[in-house]
């Protein structure tokens, strides 16, 4: 399952780079020790040029302990490494056909059911699914079906205890057409589905581009939020000040709500040395 398409290096790259050179020489000189208070996770995705043996390697250098979007092909080569499979991906058909499509329920039903006790056999919890894209339905039907659909596989997610995860991305930039596009949505749907075993990815990132608001949200939601991602906006580049967010104080309001879960970074690094963006990142963050 491919994470994400993207199309060229835009111009906001570059002046975000520019941006970033005198944190960038800084951030190599930063301990690499972390404070605790923040699980702290990386996407795959985002540094598939590096091979994953040394990405690895770098994690542990860093102190980062998780990594999300990885399946069962990834996992034995992570436990060499000790490093937590904090968000599981392997079953559906991607972001675009999803849960609210009543056509494709029975192969996703089985698909997860599937995927369900492999996750927690190979000891980890979280495993993300996606609404798909409208394609002409209505949100109120899309979410009738989602709930039908997801509802069927709660019994064997609480049997496992492992939490199903929808994310939450943009439909304006990057999605197009995506149903899942706003926090309200993806809690009405929490809320009709009614499982401690399903709860709501909330990308920073995205939800920035559909409905700003970050922390009030946080605040109001927290309790259908079960792991977070972080991204610079716009351009969902590194997430210091070449960017809008203030994600410092967007990590004190996740700690602030009793937050125990992960926290990934999924930003596309346009640094030459991408581990010394990503250690800048997990930095920024560890408050």
């Amino acid at each position: 399952m491919k994470r994400r398409t993207f199309i060229g290096t835009s111009a906001a790259a570059s002046v975000g780079l520019m941006a970033s050179q005198t944190t960038h020489a800084m951030s190599n000189t930063q301990s690499s020790e972390l404070k605790g208070n923040i699980n702290h996770s990386v996407c795959r995705w985002c540094y598939n040029k590096i091979p994953m043996e040394d990405f690895l390697k770098s994690l542990n250098d860093l102190g980062i302990k998780a990594m999300d979007l990885t399946g069962p092909e990834d996992w034995p080569l992570m436990k060499k490494y000790g490093i937590h499979s904090s968000m599981c991906w392997g079953a559906g058909f991607g972001i675009e056909k999803g849960w609210n499509d009543l056509s494709l329920h029975e192969e996703l039903i089985e698909d997860y059911t599937q995927m369900i006790p492999k996750v927690a056999e190979a000891g980890y919890t979280n495993l993300i699914c996606f609404s798909g894209n409208r394609n002409g339905m209505d949100d109120t039907v899309g979410l009738k079906n989602c709930a039908e659909g997801l509802k069927k596989i709660m019994p064997v997610a609480e049997k496992h205890g492992v939490i199903v995860q929808m994310e939450l991305l943009n439909s304006k930039v990057n999605h197009p057409d995506y149903m899942c596009d706003k926090s309200a949505w993806g809690v009405e749907l929490c809320q009709q589905i009614d499982s401690e075993n399903f709860k709501l990815l909330y990308d920073i990132y995205h939800m920035q581009i559909m409905e700003g608001d970050i922390i009030r949200n946080i605040q109001d939601y927290h309790q259908y939020f079960g792991h977070y991602h972080t991204g610079g906006n716009p351009g969902r580049h590194e997430i210091n000040d070449s960017q809008e967010l203030f994600y410092p104080a967007i990590m004190k309001a996740i700690l602030d709500t009793g937050f125990t879960g992960y926290v990934a970074q999924e930003f596309i690094p346009t640094w030459e040395d991408q581990i010394a963006a990503l250690k800048e990142g997990v930095t920024i963050c560890d408050v």
